[in-house]
């Protein structure tokens, strides 16, 4: 049962510090991500691979919450959220920011990153500034790759203007007719199918593909007189809006597909050279206004610098340890028992310290090849386009084992991948089943059922991050392998729910998204704050914590004394260390090589064991790892798992997660209590959570010292050290 909420009183008095704009929130997270970029202590081509994660992050952001936004005003909408701003002002205060922030990333490229790529001999260089032996070259270049497969679009009376794709760079053309003397318009695409930046030979030189088409745009209008070309880019609404009375979800879900194309202009990106000419000719057939309109002195979509971030240049990149097998799935190519080991034990993995390879992609591939192996079933969100999970899972099929793929089709921009490995899955006789209409399947589970010689045994992965071998490299994700019974039956109960029908299904180890999870964390949060002792601790590591209710709970707790400590890369509408509110919670945000992506929960006084032998009741912790942010679409429109760990190693293993995190001093950036960040320190000057933790992972798997047990404990830090950080 819910304790009582928050007080009039408590409310009247905080409500304008209860809670921070998701959309500034997430833009202060791409703040931080810039300043990795902006960072003198990371090698160049770590700090060029942020500017372009950076950009990366930001169209997807204009692409559906922006959208999302103008939908809102388009369509009168003034309401305030719960942090008191109307979608109208959203929108004032995300372009503020975002001029902000992308002069940050001008002056960044052009004054620091660049120039000392150059002095690296790695050159992005101008069609003005080739040599003549290069400008041959490149002329090649363009007549055999680029220009067959080139299409000029004129625009005249006679020529509509033309459909410009979502993020596809392209080139206004201005004409002059020599016969009329009158100004011609065009565009001309970037073709997507040649590297955006064309390698020079010779030297580690580049040259953008637009400044090669803009100096042989006179091919392209023989006769006419080329006055020049600008690139220019568009950014369109991409959200994806589906009939909740939809018959047919592959059908909507296409039909959304093809609609997405065509979205509403919401983002003009243009060079701050372009003329007036083309320029309103833009606004007018796009149909925007000059406040959607963003200039830039760099390259347009600056995401194209991941072409440099692949050079093979280790000496300007951060050196990483080759990932290590997980010690107990390690060396089985004797006995090839590989679920001996997981019936021993759970098997907490941690990625990419662990391998994913080793560990997850291997317990599916030995699932498919196992004879004793009746059935595998399993949920696909994202998958790489390479994925050996899928392979493996056609090869299970073809073996005659029974295979069940929940395949979530509206998994953003993923859903034309996923439409094809659904329908490549079908054709192997594997039983896919595409998800529900009104929520996504969200979670990461999989049920492998094998027969031995006791009986019918099932064993489980349950993790954080998607069945994607490619993220997993990069994602920092956490995935429990056990052969636990009762985990086994919740498990199977949730697949025949998701798969079948029912209602009120009950489980014992798992919490379950919409049904049960928001009740359970808030009974958990309960049991913390009527707890007695100073043992009273919350920690709880996530991706975002935007849920008002829960945030609402968290603040009661701390009103009552509980210790929180929240470690949350991005958006946290949270407000920590607010006198008589939020106290006693800490948040951080740790970025840092590896993208923190898992999900932790953990509650000192978690569960309630009855002492028979004393006739009293005893507080026990609990730990909890899944698919869920704390959200208002994870908690109610996602299909999400959330799992206990109970095995004592793993949960020790994840305390030990928890508090190399919060020991952190290289990567942390402290919220404060007036909603903004401050970094805890640099590079080289104490904890850093991902050298630690691989160094970890790598004594463990080699079978070294292990460390001793560690214990989750508060965090306080003391004023002096808030002062330091605010220095």
């Amino acid at each position: 049962m819910d304790m009582l909420p928050l007080p009039d009183d408590v409310i009247a008095e905080h409500a304008e510090a209860r809670f921070t704009n998701r959309e500034l929130s997430w833009l202060d997270f791409n703040s931080r991500v810039l300043a990795q970029a902006e960072d003198p202590q990371l090698p160049l081509l770590e700090r060029l691979k942020f500017c372009a994660i950076f950009s990366s992050n930001l169209d997807e952001f204009f692409m559906v919450r922006v959208a999302g936004l103008r939908d809102q005003v388009a369509g009168g909408v003034n309401k305030s959220g719960p942090d008191g701003m109307s979608p109208l002002a959203q929108l004032t205060a995300i372009r503020s920011e975002v001029d902000r922030q992308l002069e940050r990333l001008d002056a960044v490229l052009v004054a620091n990153i660049l120039p000392e790529l150059e002095s690296e001999q790695i050159e992005v260089v101008d069609w003005r500034n080739l040599t003549i032996e290069e400008r041959k070259y490149a002329s090649g270049e363009f007549e055999d790759r680029i220009f067959p497969v080139l299409t000029p679009l004129a625009v005249d009376p006679g020529h509509p203007f033309p459909y410009i794709s979502n993020l596809s760079v392209s080139i206004a053309v201005l004409i002059n007719d020599p016969e009329t003397e009158q100004h011609r318009f065009a565009r001309v695409k970037v073709p997507a199918s040649v590297p955006r930046l064309l390698a020079l030979p010779g030297d580690q030189r580049f040259v953008a593909l637009e400044s090669v088409m803009v100096a042989h745009l006179d091919e392209l209008f023989p006769g006419m007189d080329v006055i020049g070309g600008w690139p220019f880019r568009v950014t369109r609404n991409s959200d994806l809006t589906l009939d909740s009375e939809a018959d047919d979800l592959l059908e909507a879900v296409e039909v959304e597909l093809r609609r997405r194309r065509f979205g509403q202009a919401i983002r003009l990106e243009v060079t701050d050279d372009i003329p007036d000419e083309a320029f309103q000719l833009l606004l007018r057939e796009l149909e925007l206004e000059v406040d959607s309109v963003f200039s830039q002195t760099t390259l347009i979509d600056p995401s194209c610098y991941w072409e440099l971030v692949s050079l093979d240049r280790p000496d300007l990149k951060t050196p990483s340890r080759p990932r290590v097998a997980p010690r107990r799935l390690k060396d089985l190519e004797g006995s090839r028992d590989f679920f001996d080991r997981i019936r021993r034990e759970d098997v907490l993995v941690h990625h990419p310290y662990e391998s994913f390879e080793s560990s997850v992609t291997e317990f599916v591939r030995h699932s498919s090849v196992d004879p004793d192996v009746l059935a595998i079933k399993i949920t696909l969100y994202r998958t790489s386009g390479d994925s050996p999970i899928i392979e493996a899972l056609i090869g299970a099929a073809e073996r005659g084992k029974q295979v069940a793929v929940l395949i979530e089709l509206k998994a953003r921009f993923d859903e034309q991948a996923n439409i094809e490995w659904a329908r490549r899955l079908e054709n192997a006789g594997v039983h896919v089943v595409y998800g529900w209409v009104g929520l996504k399947i969200h979670s990461k589970i999989t049920l492998v059922v094998r027969r031995e010689s006791d009986g019918i045994k099932r064993y489980c992965h349950i993790g954080t991050g998607n069945y994607n071998p490619k993220t997993a490299r990069l994602y920092e994700d956490i995935g429990l392998l056990t052969a636990d019974a009762q985990v086994g039956a919740d498990v199977t109960q949730l697949f025949n729910f998701l798969t079948g029908y029912g209602r009120d299904v009950a489980y014992e180890r798992l919490s379950v998204a919409p049904t049960h999870m928001r009740d359970e964390l808030t009974r958990l949060i309960d049991n913390e704050i009527t707890a007695e002792g100073p043992d009273r601790h919350i920690v709880m590591k996530m991706n975002s914590l935007v849920d008002a209710r829960l945030i609402d709970k968290l603040y009661e707790a701390s009103m009552a004394g509980v210790q929180v400590d929240l470690i949350i890369r991005g958006i946290c509408c949270l407000r920590p260390q607010v006198p008589g509110l939020s106290q006693t919670i800490h948040v951080r945000s740790i970025l840092g090589r590896y993208l923190e992506h898992s999900r932790i929960y953990y509650f000192a006084n978690g569960a309630l064991i009855e002492d028979t032998a004393h006739s009293e009741l005893e507080r026990k912790d609990r730990f909890y790892i899944g698919s869920a942010d704390l959200m208002p679409r994870n908690l109610d429109r996602r299909v999400e798992v959330l799992v206990e760990v109970a095995a004592v190693e793993a949960k020790r293993r994840l305390s030990e997660i928890l508090v190399t995190c919060l020991d952190d001093t290289e990567l942390s950036w402290v919220l404060d209590g007036d909603g903004t960040y401050r970094r805890v320190g640099h590079l080289g000057g104490g904890v850093n959570a991902h050298d630690a933790l691989e160094e970890l992972a790598a004594i463990r798997s080699s079978g070294g010292d292990q460390p001793g047990d560690i214990e989750v404990r508060p965090r306080t830090l003391s004023s002096s050290d808030l002062d330091e950080y605010r220095r």
